[in-house]
């Protein structure tokens, strides 16, 4: 009998990982064919906020900088390169290209202490920060959504490491010009924890693209604190519901 037992709890975690993973493969299969926002190559497709020659953002391949851990260091691109604001304190970079609806996927990685952050729709921040290690998190730690609310947990990996982000959001809508529903953050996830479920987003974070809310806008990284560096970057577009 405890033989028998066995087996039926053997074959229910068996069909239970089967199941979350067909539900895996079935969400990876109906966001549909991904949109790659960085070639790897060079910075085509995208502008910076403010005089280019102000900028700082780079292709190249970051790691941290060994006689300064705060900072990044960038070797020449060999292949498929990162693009990377090695030093801060220069401009927001961001799309030419706009979404609505969609699902970000990236990767990236900072420095000790670092501070940067991702415009969702160009217009909505989600905090980059090395927050390793905090104890307790807030709306200014990785992952935070700026303003509005503090992650669920602290996912965030050490400074150097590659970290991966996903969002699920839905634009706000607009009728004869007026916003009639806000924007919302559907499902945030920070190195496989979820962080953030249906939050709503009643305005744009400052210091945005525009500071305005639209119905289709860019995905823009702030380049005007700290360093950082990005790969891997793609949206899924859905449509409109």
């Amino acid at each position: 009998m405890r033989n028998a037992c066995r087996g039926i709890v053997v074959l229910l975690v068996v069909v239970a990982v089967a199941a979350a993973g067909s539900v895996g493969a079935a969400e990876k299969k109906a966001r549909g064919k991904p949109v790659t926002l960085f070639n790897g190559k060079n910075l085509d497709g995208w502008k910076v906020h403010g005089d280019p020659k102000a900028s700082r953002w780079i292709v190249g391949i970051a790691s941290l900088d060994p006689q300064n851990p705060g900072q990044l260091s960038v070797a020449p691109p060999e292949g498929k390169a990162e693009m990377v604001n090695s030093k801060g304190g220069g401009l927001d970079i961001y799309t030419v290209e706009k979404f609505g609806d969609a699902t970000i996927d990236l990767e990236f990685m900072v420095p000790k202490g670092s501070n940067s952050g991702v415009y969702v729709m160009g217009e909505y921040e989600i905090q980059i920060l090395d927050s390793y290690g905090r104890k307790k998190v807030g709306m200014g730690d990785l992952g935070g959504l700026y303003g509005v609310a503090a992650p669920r947990v602290n996912a965030a990996r050490k400074p150097g490491e590659w970290q991966h982000m996903t969002v699920d959001y839905r634009a706000p809508r607009f009728s004869d010009g007026k916003k009639v529903e806000n924007a919302r953050l559907v499902r945030v996830t920070l190195n496989d924890q979820v962080i953030h479920e249906n939050v709503e987003i009643k305005g744009a974070t400052p210091g945005g693209v525009t500071g305005q809310e639209h119905a289709a806008g860019p995905l823009m990284f702030q380049g005007t604190h700290g360093p950082v560096a990005c790969r891997n970057i793609q949206v899924f577009l859905r449509p409109s519901k």
